[in-house]
């Protein structure tokens, strides 16, 4: 479970996870956004800058000058009624009076013409500049739909599955040029990781036969009771070593096998997987003087039975065996929490520092110890146990525990 330094100048760990939804997206300064105000914005300037200088040009119209159109000179026993210029219905003016009269009320009209002409018009300006955003934001959507494509896709990618393609059609623009050459990436990953897992699995396929008739052969010298000492003691070190390489090619194999998607998924509830694999560890456990305990309660998820196992025991063996010489334990621990399947293994164990849990989970790595030469594994079960959860969809996580050892927790989907 403990690894040797990482190499140096190793990449770091991309933190963006395609799948976590943004909680207010409205809100999230998304391409379409902007182009919805960017549209909108535009067209509400030049709807403002029309209607000034409509209004301006309205107001030089009406506005000719100070003086009225015409004025009355002479009049005889004029009656006038006027509901909007009430100044001219008295009786008693005199005739300047009147014609003054006539041009305040002109005046009056051509002000509340202009009035009603600003307001109608900023009425049907924010009518159509609402109008205008709608439309775009439809054409906006319609615009970067390639780019939803390409995101759907690259999101369906980041879950394992290198067969998703974006196929992008329509006019041949900057668009159709970005889905086309993201087309070609995966085409050419996907062949990279085809390649890496066939040669995996047929590596250690061919290797299982030759390990498998030496274990036969060893086994059968073994069991000559006339043996020499010498050579029945070397026949168990090589054994052991067949037995530790045997390990090796399993583990590759799985390795190769759990980081494809799990096709034919079937209930399993990880209490019971999380109690096999105690079952299986139990008697190294006494052996060591590790108590294991844990509450487990029912957590079924959709999955295969033999790799989730695989999980729960590459978990608690590694437990066990880093763990304190007196007293310790490990502690197995199952339940669904928030919509998911957790399983969580806890135990006493040497102080693991923060910076060396990440390489925890890369092959052939353990933690102030050599790759070879050791009796507690190949280096490759949190490896395993990472792809595996991979697989189900899940994640696995670990985490320092304080006064010594590991906090790890598996989540699964149910």
């Amino acid at each position: 479970m403990a690894t040797t330094p990482a190499p140096p100048g190793a990449p770091p760990k991309p933190t963006w996870d395609p799948r976590s939804a943004t909680p207010l997206p409205w809100l999230r300064p998304t391409i379409r956004i902007r182009l919805t105000l960017l549209y909108g914005g535009m067209f509400l300037i030049a709807g403002i800058l029309l209607l000034s200088i409509i209004y301006l040009l309205a107001a030089q119209a009406v506005r000719t000058g100070n003086q009225p159109l015409y004025k009355i000179v002479d009049f005889q026993d004029l009656q006038v009624a006027s509901n909007d210029c009430p100044g001219v219905t008295n009786g008693n003016l005199s005739l300047s009076q009147f014609n003054a009269a006539i041009s305040d009320c002109i005046d009056h009209q051509r002000q509340v013409a202009l009035d009603r002409l600003l307001s109608r018009s900023l009425l049907a300006l924010l009518g159509l500049a609402v109008i205008a955003f709608a439309f775009g934001y439809a054409m906006a959507g319609r615009v970067l739909s390639p780019l939803g494509r390409i995101t759907r896709t690259a999101r369906a990618v980041a879950g394992s599955d290198l067969s998703r393609r974006i196929e992008l059609d329509g006019p041949d623009d900057e668009l159709k040029e970005l889905a086309d050459t993201f087309d070609d990436m995966l085409e050419r990953l996907q062949r990279a990781f085809t390649a890496q897992q066939r040669f995996v699995g047929n590596a250690s396929h061919e290797l299982r036969t030759p390990l498998a008739i030496n274990r036969t052969l060893l086994e059968v010298h073994l069991s000559d009771p006339n043996a020499p000492v010498e050579l029945q003691q070397l026949g168990k070190t090589l054994l052991a070593t067949n037995e530790r390489s045997e390990q090796l090619v399993e583990g590759l194999l799985l390795l190769a096998r759990s980081d494809n998607q799990i096709v034919e998924r079937k209930p399993v509830n990880l209490a019971e997987v999380a109690g096999q694999a105690i079952d299986q560890v139990r008697a190294e456990a006494e052996t060591k003087g590790v108590e294991i305990r844990g509450t487990r309660e029912p957590a079924v998820v959709q999955g295969n039975g033999v790799l989730l196992e695989r999980i729960a025991l590459n978990l608690v063996q590694n437990a066990v065996r880093y763990n304190v010489a007196e007293q310790g334990w490990v502690e197995v621990t199952t339940a669904v929490e928030n919509g998911q399947a957790v399983l969580v293994v806890t135990n006493t164990g040497p102080v693991v520092p923060a910076y060396e849990i990440d390489n925890l989970f890369e092959p052939f790595r353990r933690l102030r110890t050599e790759r070879t030469g050791s009796d507690k594994g190949v280096g490759l079960g949190l490896s395993i146990a990472r792809s595996v959860a991979r697989a189900h969809g899940g994640h696995i996580y670990a985490q320092p525990r304080e006064g010594g050892g590991l906090v790890m927790r598996v989540t699964l989907p149910v």
